[in-house]
């Protein structure tokens, strides 16, 4: 497996290729990743084992000799498959020089491309602060890669339409949601959590965020309603803004007169999420209706599901492969502000069905998105 950066501090390795690697071990497959580790260059030429994967970071000055190496690093490892991470960046690059190895008969492994955003037009393109020529450039990379592969995986259902669209066979093209990884056992009790930020014997609405995915004007009035409904009600809000988000939210709290019943937690460590979303009622999980949205594939609302928070959710990508309105979480349309903030208010409101939808996200989320089950399911694409 290549990737186009490390483990940290982007997500997608970590969170879908180590997990899926590490099933696919399991299984009884010789799995490596090679990675860079451009944001942490001190950790590159660093290698180690977990639960039967090899992990290398290579190193990365200079950086044009990046691509160059994941592929020598991969091609050392004899692999029948490569499976490479992302059609973008360095990755991209690997993969467009593999092709033409192979092209030329100096390499036979299969190249499977996987892919989790879209990062074209409407897509990444449109958030980055990236230059003309690199929108241009991975634009490009996208469309080429999705074309020049013996299968691609894809995270979410809006993503295999896009790959369908561009002229790869249906059969070529395998849905691989992201699955759930487990969360460290807290060190801390959901107690301890509601005595140390003041949350008493309140109802606790989790917000559970990175904020750039939704409307922050929606969100506000969305609990602004809920707090008119129930003024005892308050908010945890974990996690920070990929742009700095949270200070302009925090903002709109206080304008709107309920920012005393915000807790804001701030960036939380692994250890201690467990315990925060049990210390929380119900959580909020409001989603643009954008096309970045309709095809990732959040980790962030899995760890809610399956860590038996009750989710108030608008309907929109993959959170409806994730939610099943009514039995294991609520859906609402997007923008419906008023429905948003019922659901919410009917939950807060209903102990009893607050732990049955909990309970049923659990379950559904072990029985359908367990990676064991999916990386079953990418031998389809591996042994053609």
């Amino acid at each position: 497996m290549l990737g186009p950066f490390g483990l940290k501090p982007k997500g997608t390795m970590a969170v879908r290729a180590l997990p899926l690697a590490k099933a696919l071990t399991r299984r009884g497959y010789d799995v490596a990743l090679f990675l860079p580790p451009w944001s942490y260059p001190q950790d590159g030429g660093r290698v180690w084992e977990e639960n039967g994967v090899r992990i290398e970071n290579v190193t990365i000055a200079p950086r044009a000799q990046i691509p160059f190496r994941l592929l020598a690093r991969a091609r050392a490892f004899q692999p029948d498959v490569i499976h490479i991470f992302k059609p973008k960046g360095y990755a991209g690059i690997a993969q467009w020089l593999g092709w033409q190895a192979r092209r030329v008969g100096r390499m036979r492994a299969r190249i499977i491309l996987d892919t989790d955003d879209w990062e074209g037009a409407g897509g990444w393109n449109e958030l980055e602060p990236y230059s003309w020529a690199q929108k241009k450039f991975f634009a490009w990379q996208e469309q080429w890669g999705l074309r020049h592969a013996d299968a691609v995986t894809v995270a979410s259902r809006a993503l295999e339409t896009i790959v369908w669209s561009l002229g790869v066979a249906r059969e070529k093209v395998l849905y691989l949601p992201n699955g759930a990884n487990p969360l460290p056992v807290s060190d801390v009790t959901p107690a301890q959590i509601r005595q140390e930020l003041g949350l008493g014997d309140a109802p606790v609405m989790l917000l559970y965020t990175r904020f750039f995915e939704f409307d922050l004007a929606r969100a506000v009035e969305i609990l602004s309603r809920v707090f008119a409904r129930m003024p005892n009600a308050k908010l945890l809000l974990v996690g920070k803004g990929l742009f700095g988000e949270e200070k302009k939210f925090l903002e709109m709290a206080a304008a709107n007169g309920w920012r005393e019943r915000v807790v804001d937690a701030g960036w939380v460590e692994a250890e201690k999420l467990r315990a925060y979303f049990a210390a929380s009622d119900v959580g909020l999980f409001p989603f643009d209706d954008t096309l970045v949205n309709r095809c990732k594939c959040s980790v962030k609302l899995i760890d809610l599901l399956a860590n038996g928070v009750p989710v108030v959710a608008e309907a929109v990508g993959q959170v409806r492969e994730y939610i099943s309105h009514n039995t294991s979480g609520m859906l609402v349309a997007p923008n419906d502000v008023n429905g948003f903030a019922n659901c919410l208010s009917e939950l807060l409101e209903d102990r009893e069905k607050r732990a049955w939808l909990g309970a049923n996200a659990v379950g559904r989320i072990k029985q359908d998105f367990d990676w064991s089950r999916l990386a079953a399911r990418v031998e389809e694409v591996y042994r053609v």
